[in-house]
């Protein structure tokens, strides 16, 4: 049995469509309206807690998926992951890392530290990036001890060697060399080899997914982020592989686009430096979201309901 869970950051959630696209066992919506602002791309360790204290007050059966709204909120997953009592891989599908160690606690390009560092994580797999973040990932502060450890194994979609100034353990989706990390760009491999190669970095049976749609073309759906190239065919072909092969014991998806509304100046300044300007041309691709929003619901409900493999 599987529930559909709605955090209502901004609005931006079709929660009428998404409640028709499966036999959901019950629909759960938690209302962080008043909250949004203050958790929008960051937030202090108090309205943090207003919303852990929020969700712990709400059902919370299991497996259960997710909407959050923007990708502005994707901290938020760690709300969700922190209450998962057994050990677990979190799959992680975005355009970003989210490994920034130079931000603040609760930042939405930093979150995935805080998820390491939850005792019963035993690795991230983080699918599909695209972005500058990997370009130089050091000087800008990404995670690379947790790359180097193996606690975190990154496969982009497609981008070039990233220059780094120490040496690092080859891992799962990458190699070392020459000052240079190399990565196993999934868009090089038949689709079937990219699933096995991802999936082969899961170390556990359990396993719960975490989606940014900026993982996917701006033809596929739209958000408040830069956006990178994995096709939805390819994301959805590897939801259905993990529901065949491991246990998908909850899921989240954030992504939406929202207007970015800042009362704090900090943010304005940060949405303005780092986010795209949308306009009246982009309202018909933002509208498409919702039909992205309701295969990728459909394709997680398929998923926690699998039958595990042997």
């Amino acid at each position: 049995m599987t529930h559909l869970r709605i955090l209502d950051t901004d609005g931006s959630v079709d929660a009428n469509a998404l409640v028709s696209v499966a036999p959901w066992a019950s629909v759960t919506r938690v209302d962080l309206r008043d909250l949004g602002p203050s958790l929008r791309l960051w937030s202090r360790g108090k309205n943090i807690d207003a919303a852990r204290a929020r969700i712990a007050a709400s059902p919370d059966p299991r497996p259960s998926i997710t909407f959050m709204g923007s990708g502005d909120f994707h901290h938020l997953a760690t709300l969700l992951v922190e209450r998962v009592e057994e050990p677990f891989t979190l799959l992680h599908f975005d355009n970003h890392p989210d490994w920034v160690r130079l931000a603040p606690r609760w930042h939405c390009g930093s979150w995935v530290n805080r998820v390491l560092a939850l005792p019963n994580v035993q690795r991230v797999v983080t699918v599909g990036c695209c972005s500058d973040d990997l370009v130089d990932p050091g000087r800008k502060g990404g995670n690379l001890p947790a790359l180097d450890a193996g606690r975190l194994a990154l496969f982009p979609w497609q981008h070039g060697a990233s220059h780094v100034r120490r040496r690092l353990t080859d891992g799962p989706g990458h190699a070392w060399r020459d000052g240079h990390i190399h990565w196993r760009n999934l868009a090089a491999m038949p689709m079937q080899q990219a699933i096995d190669a991802v999936l082969a970095a899961i170390p556990t049976e359990a396993i719960w997914i975490t989606i940014d749609k900026d993982v996917l073309p701006e033809s596929e759906a739209l958000t408040n982020w830069d956006q990178g190239q994995m096709p939805l065919a390819a994301l959805l072909a590897m939801l259905r592989a993990a529901g065949e092969r491991k246990r998908v014991t909850g899921a989240d998806i954030c992504g939406e686009y929202s207007p970015p509304r800042h009362a704090n100046w900090l943010k304005r300044i940060e949405s303005k430096m780092d986010q795209p300007v949308r306009d009246a041309a982009d309202r018909q691709r933002i509208e498409g979201n919702v039909r992205t929003d309701c295969e990728l619901a459909r394709a997680l409900f398929d998923a926690c309901t699998a039958r595990v493999m042997p």
